[in-house]
């Protein structure tokens, strides 16, 4: 089983190789740059939480990107310690070498629970989010940084996150009406 999910990572890795262009080259270092540390969603958060009206959700915005960093970095990916498709296979990178381990897609995490939670809070504000978070996980495959099991874990642990945490932002709404 786990080689043929090897066997079809490579593949699709190899199928994307096949997309690259100087528009892409451009853009896909820009697009990951936004998931940097989770930049774009913390800044969506810090923003929610300005507003009296999207506070709570702002708060459980930034709490649910902690909790992404704690089970994605802190205890998954040292866990699984999975090498990283550029550390394995010689490419000209157009980010720099990331020095973690692959498994799962941090960016993916945090991108997946931000879309859910910012679509739950305002649903016009969804195709921002979603469509942002899948060019970051694309992103992340485009640049040979992870594996697409690597972001598939990566965007099931998000959804997960951000559906217990939009429970929870639920709940305390119901509670403080």
């Amino acid at each position: 089983m786990l080689e043929t999910i090897t066997q079809a990572d490579w593949a699709i890795l190899h199928a994307i190789r096949h997309l690259q262009c100087g528009t892409l080259d451009f853009l896909m270092p820009k697009i990951t740059a936004l998931g940097n540390l989770g930049m774009i969603w913390v800044l969506v958060g810090v923003c929610m939480i300005v507003s009296r009206r999207y506070r709570k959700w702002g708060i459980l915005l930034l709490a649910s990107l902690l909790t992404g960093v704690v089970l994605g970095s802190g205890i998954l990916k040292p866990l699984v310690a999975r090498a990283r498709p550029c550390w394995l296979e010689p490419v000209v990178l157009l980010v720099g070498t990331p020095q973690d381990y692959s498994f799962p897609s941090g960016h993916t995490i945090a991108s997946a629970l931000s879309a859910v939670i910012i679509g739950r809070a305002n649903r016009k504000w969804a195709p921002f989010a979603v469509m942002t978070a899948l060019l970051i996980a694309f992103s992340r495959l485009y640049l040979y940084v992870h594996f697409p099991s690597d972001v598939l874990a990566g965007a099931l642990i998000g959804l997960v996150i951000g559906m217990a945490g939009s429970r929870i932002a639920e709940k305390w709404e119901q509670k403080t009406e």
